[in-house]
């Protein structure tokens, strides 16, 4: 890279929090050469468009999730973007005035080796007391490895291990675990020299008590990477084996006094009692010690560990077995005839183009995920003489204004006996597309009803599903390894990341 930031895109997933618009008036005013584009994701379910009109910013597109969560939006973001790099930036944080210059520089020429570099974070704690609980807890994204508060990463390398993992549903340890994914592939991961700050979000007294729901997504990080993943992500195990310890001691007195035995649920009761009074204090010594921290700390001292034992249990049976997360595919490729369409033989009439039931849904369902899609078709009625390039072309024409934007139409009008490389069941259209696209051909699917279209995708190294139908050979449909009964059978595996 050269050092400017025409080959970087900015991607911000946003909730329209108030804080957006001090961010994107800080993107305006900074110095320094602007990326190619700026992708705003905007993750409410529902709400009034944004409005990011700003002189200053660089070419801004909003895209829309419908409320997927901070790793849905992200994928969204990279997906959409086209450039070799792609910065993420939080919707709650404010660049320095030379962001961009920074930017530009800590990217240019890094090697080849080096799939992503993060920004430095400051944290403003109040200079005339001492910070809260709360306060203190968002000062540690300053010392924090690899948030996406501020990180660049390259879109290669996004797309080799499938983006952010959607199964962690908060803005919490996604972040890590792509990180430990992107360098499990030998990939190296750098600090920058670029600055942002971050402000301590306003939250109301019970913010302690919800954030334990994290617990649940540390489980999933051990199962995913395994029992030494903290020293590899710099993530503190913290306190959590005493709240286990604390809620048993409360379990116990329970229990014990239940059972008729008050001098054990005594002692119970005083080991829960010292526990959660250590658990206070450790929390109250440090911070303003005001009346409203005091009785914060003291109720949620009380309330974390049961919460956090709780999450953490119900963490150990949601994530009892889990995979490697996969992602999305790239690149869904579609057959034609009988697939997308109904199939009439050597068609060549743009009024006989007829979509199949569901074909544009699941089509639409993909474009949403950020996913591209195209089409390779055999049309041997060209080398038969049967119908025209021309009329090809027109019917073509037709499913794209029927289907369509497609980002790629693949066609080979040789006949069987030609010996070309791009008719199916030959991978010459598969990689054709993969290759317009600079898509891998393994983050490649190739959907069709036929054992053509399954053996194309498998010689080109992409994975094929068939969606037979009633005149597909029984022979093919056995032989085919991944199977649906419907094209929106098949977008839904994909979607699921069963494919």
């Amino acid at each position: 890279m050269d050092g400017g930031l025409g080959t970087s895109t900015v991607v911000v997933p946003t909730i329209g929090r108030p804080s957006l618009d001090v961010l994107l008036d800080a993107l305006a005013t900074a110095s320094g050469p602007r990326p190619a584009e700026l992708i705003l994701v905007d993750d409410r379910p529902a709400g009034s468009p944004l409005r990011p009109d700003r002189p200053g910013l660089p070419p801004v597109r909003v895209v829309r999730t419908g409320g997927g969560g901070p790793a849905r939006a992200r994928n969204l973001g990279w997906r959409t973007a086209r450039t070799e790099w792609i910065a993420f930036l939080d919707d709650d944080v404010v660049p320095d005035p030379d962001w961009y210059q920074r930017l530009a520089e800590d990217l240019a020429r890094l090697p080849a080796d080096v799939a992503g570099s993060q920004g430095r974070v400051r944290v403003p704690l109040p200079p005339d007391r001492r910070p809260t609980d709360w306060e203190r807890g968002t000062a540690g994204l300053a010392t924090s490895s690899w948030i996406t508060a501020d990180l660049a990463y390259r879109r290669a390398a996004l797309s080799a291990v499938g983006g952010f993992d959607e199964r962690f549903p908060r803005a919490f340890r996604e972040d890590s675990d792509l990180a430990l994914r992107v360098m499990d592939t030998g990939a190296r991961l750098v600090r920058g020299r670029r600055w942002i700050t971050h402000p301590v979000r306003p939250a109301d007294r019970w913010i302690s008590v919800r954030v334990q729901a994290g617990n649940a997504d540390d489980v999933l990080m051990r199962r995913l990477h395994g029992p030494d993943w903290r020293t590899r992500a710099d993530a503190p195990l913290g306190r959590r084996p005493q709240h286990t310890a604390v809620t048993a001691a409360a379990l116990a007195a329970a229990g014990l006094a239940a059972g008729g035995r008050p001098r054990a649920a005594a002692v119970a009761a005083a080991a829960w009692l010292a526990g959660t009074a250590e658990f206070a204090w450790a929390r109250i010594a440090p911070g303003p010690r005001t009346r409203a921290e005091v009785a914060t700390m003291a109720a949620t001292s009380a309330l974390i560990p049961p919460v956090a034992t709780w999450h953490w249990l119900r963490g150990v049976v949601r994530h009892r077995r889990v995979a490697r997360w996969r992602g999305l595919p790239d690149l869904v490729l579609f057959d034609r005839d009988g697939t997308l369409v109904h199939d009439f033989p050597y068609n060549g009439d743009p009024d006989w183009v007829r979509p199949v039931a569901g074909a544009k849904e699941a089509l639409d369902r993909l474009r949403a995920r950020g996913v591209r899609v195209g089409v390779v078709s055999n049309q041997s009625g060209v080398a038969r003489g049967l119908i025209t390039r021309e009329q090809v072309d027109a019917c073509m024409d037709r499913l794209a204004e029927l289907l369509g934007p497609f980002d790629t139409l693949q066609v080979c009008p040789h006949g069987p006996d030609d010996g070309c490389s791009c008719r199916k069941p030959a991978p010459g259209m598969v990689k054709a597309a993969c290759a317009q696209l600079d898509v891998e051909p393994a983050r490649c699917v190739v959907i069709g009803d036929i054992g053509a279209d399954v053996e194309a995708a498998e010689a080109a190294g992409a994975v094929g599903i068939m969606v037979p139908t009633p005149v597909t050979r029984r022979a093919e449909v056995q032989a085919a390894a991944r199977r649906a009964q419907t094209l929106t059978a098949a977008v839904d595996d994909v979607l699921a990341g069963r494919w």
